[in-house]
């Protein structure tokens, strides 16, 4: 199979829709209201690639790595499975991580394995690693923070090794100032199941996310251009709507003042090893290692090759935005920002740094199609008999 290039144009040209963010959101827009709608849309991002954190490409060694750190696909969305399946086939990979605990590479989330390698305990059955947990836990009245969260359930000591540091690391807040959310996303099993996510779909794009977006991507009434802003674009072009994916307090000028985001530095190596690590990523939880986790790419993608590359991922609190900071005070200056988006008509936010939430990868592709959905539901968009992505017929 040939790997179609992004297209790219003069935006001259005349337009309907201009997209901000050539990601998962803008990316699933523009197909939808290319192939749905008939609209001829206009994909900017100030990156020189589309697939914005999601990335990939192959390094000097021929490894497929990711350049904003690892992107592993899981679902329950039948619908979301089977729409970008329409762009890429799919290689089977479940999702295993260790936690570099005292000396021990243990699971992550914490299982019945964890607990006895750590310990060294012979629980045998779910009932008995539940009833050492519960004897660790310090029930709280009123769950507000994330670790409210942890030591209710597994008590301080298990909170302390595998949550507090990497959780102050990864947000530079200790865990008591952020809400819940954070740790509820990573649950802990009584099981020997080691399997980081349990979803109905877990698979990595075969040819890698960059391959399918430019599939997704390939359609006459898509035109892309890259290493442009948004801020540029929009004086450059006259549209009837637009969809913005960046963060949403930059679209507004930060009116109210910035909000936070959380960062990261990736520092990427190649090693003439066959393999670094055992899974495909290992966690760092200790504060006084600089870094949160590691990822070998070769066990996502499957690849043979005597050299393996690896990826250090450090949290920052400047740079390229990631991740917004969950706590009532942002989500407070948050519904400032959004009171503005929704007085636009004429602008539809979607995604992650747009809606100031921490989504998935298939949450984002799910949001992404329900806003087409509304869009024609309210007339922006038409439906239109035009033909399909060019991936779709491959």
């Amino acid at each position: 199979m040939i790997r179609p290039a992004v297209r790219t144009a003069s935006r001259r040209k005349p337009f309907d829709v201009l997209i901000a963010g050539a990601g998962f959101a803008g990316a699933v827009l523009a197909e939808r209201l290319a192939a749905g709608s008939g609209s001829r849309v206009l994909v900017v991002d100030r990156r020189p690639h589309v697939g914005g954190n999601a990335y990939d490409h192959h390094d000097a060694a021929g490894i497929l790595v990711h350049r904003y750190g690892p992107h592993i696909f899981h679902t329950n969305s039948r619908e979301v499975f089977d729409y970008l399946s329409g762009f890429t086939d799919w290689r089977p990979y479940e999702h295993r991580v260790l936690a570099d605990v005292r000396g021990h590479h243990v699971p992550m989330p914490i299982n019945r394995t964890t607990l006895n390698r750590l310990f060294g305990l012979d629980l045998t059955t779910d009932a008995d690693a539940a009833a050492f947990l519960a004897a660790r836990a310090e029930p709280v009245d009123t769950i507000r923070s994330a670790e409210d969260v942890v030591v209710s359930a597994v008590g301080r000591e298990l909170y302390e090794l595998f949550f507090r540091g990497y959780t102050r690391k990864q947000w530079g807040l200790d865990p008591s100032e952020l809400d819940r959310s954070v740790t509820q996303r990573v649950p802990t099993r009584t099981s020997t199941d080691d399997r980081y996510f349990t979803d109905t779909f877990q698979a990595m794009p075969a040819a890698g996310y960059t391959a399918m977006f430019e599939r997704m991507l390939d359609h006459p009434n898509i035109t892309v251009e890259l290493g442009l802003d948004y801020a540029d674009a929009v004086r450059e072009v006259e549209v009837d709507h637009t969809v913005f994916t960046g963060p949403i307090d930059a679209f507004f000028e930060h009116r109210f003042g910035a909000l936070p985001y959380r960062s990261l530095e990736f520092r990427h190596e190649t090693h003439a090893r066959r393999r670094f690590q055992p899974v495909g990523v290992v966690n760092y939880p200790a504060e006084d290692v600089p870094y949160t986790r590691i990822t070998e790419y070769k066990h996502l993608t499957g690849q043979v090759s005597p050299s393996t590359s690896i990826t250090y991922e450090l949290p920052r609190a400047d740079g390229d935005p990631y991740y917004p900071i969950p706590r009532p005070e942002n989500q407070a200056l948050f519904k400032r920002y959004e009171a503005l988006a929704l007085a636009r008509q004429d602008v539809t936010f979607v995604g992650r740094l747009a809606t100031y939430r921490y989504y998935n990868m298939d949450q984002v592709v799910g949001q992404a199609l329900a806003t087409y959905r509304r869009l024609v539901e309210r007339g922006i968009v038409g439906t239109a008999p035009v033909a399909p992505s060019s991936a779709a017929l491959a």
